[in-house]
């Protein structure tokens, strides 16, 4: 029984991870190599032509700034509206809290829509905005309802009763002392939120109409839409000439350029996975 669970499991790891290997290999291999299909597990005929395209193509580092701006400006503006709505929902003396609550969880299976969505933004002028790539994702209600119950479990009510007795403001509370005593669940959700920014796409697609203001993600799928590649966007012009079946290899070099921060940052907060999740998914 074991053997076979086993087998199974191995199957299924080498079905999720064969992709992701042949990609790093294709982004590594030559043009020709990848339009002949001679590219399986590892890289054939080695060359870093990919990845010179990609950091030759101007709209991969405009992309990459606008990006970072949205990942960066957004999971900031995210926290600060998640902790600004689960902090109050987490006090049992707030007045409502039982309404409110509600009234979020409700949003969690009923949306307005995009159509009514995108009119709202565009009658705000916010359509083809940065801000309407930072508040189109503004608070997701998931996570609100996660730091709610990290706030009430892991922090004792009787910190509270003291600070109230020492004359400590909700306010001063909330930055003193449950905020600091909160680094794993704002660094789980910080990353829940840093990850949804860095990969989103769908948001720029409906606001966004000028290329400059496009995240990276857009770069991306312009390119696998288009099956092209822009020849005035190369600036290097050795690079023109080994342009030769090199479009396949720049899309899976841009794939990986793509998710390397992402990949690279995870370590980083990991550790704060099993605590933030663990107790914030306890009912509360």
């Amino acid at each position: 029984m074991y053997g076979m669970i086993n087998a199974i499991m191995i199957l299924l790891l080498i079905i999720i991870i064969y992709p992701l290997i042949y990609v790093v290999s294709s982004s590594f291999s030559s043009g020709n190599a990848v339009s002949s299909g001679k590219v399986l597990l590892f890289p054939v005929e080695p060359t870093l032509t990919g990845y010179k395209l990609v950091f030759s193509y101007k709209r991969v580092w405009t992309g990459y700034l606008n990006t970072i701006i949205y990942t960066f400006v957004g999971t900031v503006l995210n926290l600060c509206l998640t902790t600004m709505a689960a902090y109050p929902l987490s006090r049992k003396n707030f007045q409502g809290k039982g309404f409110f609550t509600t009234m979020f969880l409700v949003t969690m299976f009923f949306s307005g829509g995009i159509i009514p969505t995108y009119l709202l933004f565009s009658k705000l002028h916010l359509t083809n905005t940065r801000w309407a790539i930072l508040l189109a994702s503004g608070m997701s209600v998931y996570n609100t309802i996660i730091m709610k119950t990290f706030f009430q479990n892991s922090i004792p009510e009787d910190i509270h009763e003291a600070a109230v007795i020492d004359g400590i403001t909700d306010i001063k509370y909330l930055f003193k002392i449950v905020m600091p005593l909160s680094k794993s669940i704002y660094a789980v959700i910080g990353l829940y939120y840093a990850v949804d920014h860095w990969n989103s796409y769908f948001d720029a697609l409906l606001y966004l109409r000028e290329r400059d203001l496009y995240p990276l993600q857009m770069v991306l799928r312009d390119i696998l839409n288009a099956n092209n590649i822009d020849l005035s966007q190369i600036q290097d012009a050795e690079l023109l000439a080994q342009l030769i079946g090199a479009s396949d290899v720049m899309k899976f070099s841009l794939i990986i350029v793509s998710a390397v921060p992402i990949l690279v940052a995870y370590p980083f907060v990991q550790k704060f996975f099993e605590k933030g999740i663990m107790i914030g998914s306890v009912k509360g």
